[in-house]
Parts: C-alpha cells; sequence; structure tokens
C-alpha cells in the first residue's frame, strides 16, 4: 500500500490544536504498545497497517482513522481507553478553517445565507460537494477530496440541534440550473433541496434570473445571531470581505439580506420552481 493510500491523513502545519492533539494520541499509542512489550513490526502486522504508518501516527505526523483506534485499541487491550480518542481525532480530520466555521455554525441561532454562484455548502449532496472540489484545479489526490467532502457534511450537524436554529437560505436561479456532476447528480442534488426545505426550521428561497438588480448582486451574504444576543455577518461585496460583528456594518447586512428575502419568490414558489426542474428531465 503507497502512502497516498494508507488509511491516515496529514495535519495542517499551522494547526497548532490539531498538532496538539495528534502529538497526545500518538504517545499513548506508543506507551501503551511498549508497556504490552510489543514491537512496532508485530504491532503493524496484528492491526493490518505499515510500519511506517505506525511510526508517523505515533510521531504525531499523521492522523490515524477510527478504525485504526479501534483496532489498536482491541490488540492492545486498551479497554476503550484508545478507542475513545475518536473523538478528537474526528475533529482533527477537517481542515482548521472548516472547524472554525463549523463552531461558528454551531453556536448560532439564527443564519440567514444569499448565494449567487453555488448551492450553499450546508445544502449541497456528498457527490454535488465531490463535483465542485474536483473542477476547482487544485489536483486534490483521492484521499483529500474525501477528507474535504466530509468536512463539509459534518457541517450538516447543525440541521440536527436541539433546540432547532432558524436557517434561511436565498439561492439564485442559475445555481439550481447548472447541472454540477451530471444529470444524476443534479436531480439528486434539487431532490435534497425540496427535502430540506421541509424542515420546519429551514426557509428556502429562489431568486429568479429575472428579477432585475438586487443587493446580492456584489456578491455572497451571511449574517449568523447567537443566543446571547451577539451576532457576526460577511459579505463578498462590503467591509473588505471580512467578518463584521460591528452594530452599523450589520445592520447594513441586513437590511441588503431583507431586501434580497423580499425580491426573491416565495417559499412555497421556490419549491415549485425545484420541482418543474426536476419534471424537465
Amino acid at each position: 500500500m503507497s502512502e497516498e493510500e494508507e488509511p491516515g491523513w496529514e495535519v495542517e502545519p499551522d494547526d497548532e490544536w490539531g498538532l496538539a492533539v495528534l502529538a497526545t494520541v500518538g504517545r499513548q499509542l506508543k506507551l501503551r504498545r511498549e508497556a504490552v512489550g510489543m514491537r512496532v513490526a508485530d504491532f503493524a502486522k496484528a492491526i493490518g497497517y505499515g510500519e511506517d504508518l505506525v511510526y508517523k501516527v505515533e510521531s504525531g505526523k499523521r492522523i490515524p482513522r477510527p478504525e485504526y483506534l479501534d483496532k489498536a485499541d482491541e490488540v492492545l487491550g486498551a479497554g476503550g481507553l484508545l478507542a475513545a480518542m475518536k473523538e478528537d481525532v474526528e475533529k482533527v480530520q477537517y481542515p482548521k478553517k472548516v472547524r472554525d466555521l463549523a463552531e461558528v455554525e454551531g453556536k448560532a441561532v439564527e443564519l440567514g445565507v444569499y448565494v449567487g454562484l453555488s448551492i450553499h455548502g450546508l445544502l449541497q449532496t456528498p457527490e454535488h460537494a465531490e463535483a465542485l472540489f474536483e473542477v476547482s484545479q487544485s489536483a486534490y489526490s483521492e484521499a483529500e477530496l474525501k477528507r474535504l467532502v466530509a468536512a463539509r457534511m459534518a457541517r450538516k450537524a447543525i440541521f440536527k440541534r436541539s433546540p432547532a436554529p432558524a436557517l434561511s437560505f436565498v439561492q439564485e436561479e442559475v445555481t439550481l440550473r447548472r447541472q454540477v456532476g451530471g444529470t444524476m447528480v443534479w436531480r439528486q442534488q434539487l431532490e435534497h433541496l425540496l427535502d430540506v426545505a421541509q424542515l420546519r426550521n429551514v426557509t428556502l428561497q429562489v431568486m429568479p434570473t429575472d428579477s432585475g438588480a438586487h443587493p446580492g448582486l456584489s456578491g455572497k451574504i451571511e449574517v449568523l445571531k447567537f443566543g446571547d444576543g451577539t451576532a457576526v455577518g460577511r459579505s463578498d461585496g462590503a467591509f473588505n470581505g471580512r467578518p463584521t460583528s460591528d452594530p452599523k456594518q450589520l445592520r447594513i447586512l441586513e437590511l441588503r439580506y431583507s431586501t434580497i428575502r423580499a425580491q426573491a419568490l416565495s417559499p412555497r414558489e421556490s419549491l415549485a420552481l425545484i420541482e418543474h426542474l426536476l419534471g424537465e428531465t
């Protein structure tokens, strides 16, 4: 098995928390292995992985996958102690900026988003997300591609939170007509949008192409509100595209988003349009 195919991932060099977690996990695995008097070669054979991967995991240079920790726990008789580290390791496997984004989304009680170029990440199917990453000209390896898709899908935990946050999405009509990934992937994506739109805490609207000028033409808009009354917003076309918590700037973003929602199709009309698009194929 080549290094690229080895079941593990590299951690980003600037991810200090991730590096610290990996160092701790690797040290615990090594101490446990040495405590039972097992050599690296024997341990690697017992769990079914290469010696090189074992060395990298124990030195904190490689992120072990969950099944690696499960097998290590069983072989070393750790009684669940090693397997229990899967929760932290699972977080490390996602890029730092994605973890940060998921953390902010996880605290929001309200989220409002306008997207003009692509379907929002929280609304994408795995196949749609993979197709987008594949055409990004970034030459991702298969392992990197799977990692990025998994990270994006992990953010969908926001839909399962209790109490449920209020989620509002406005998508440009063109993003629904673009057949990303081919006809089948596109149809599955539209069907997924219809399913998500049925959730009681979700409002999905479509901005028709013939709507004329509106405040979203300068780019994506996001506004997140939190339980303590604070909020954060960002727009590609305002404040240099940087996140802002300034009350005056937030009012501008909220006004823009409210105007966009007012110009978009109603939720019922939006669902009818998506159903119409599905019926065209």
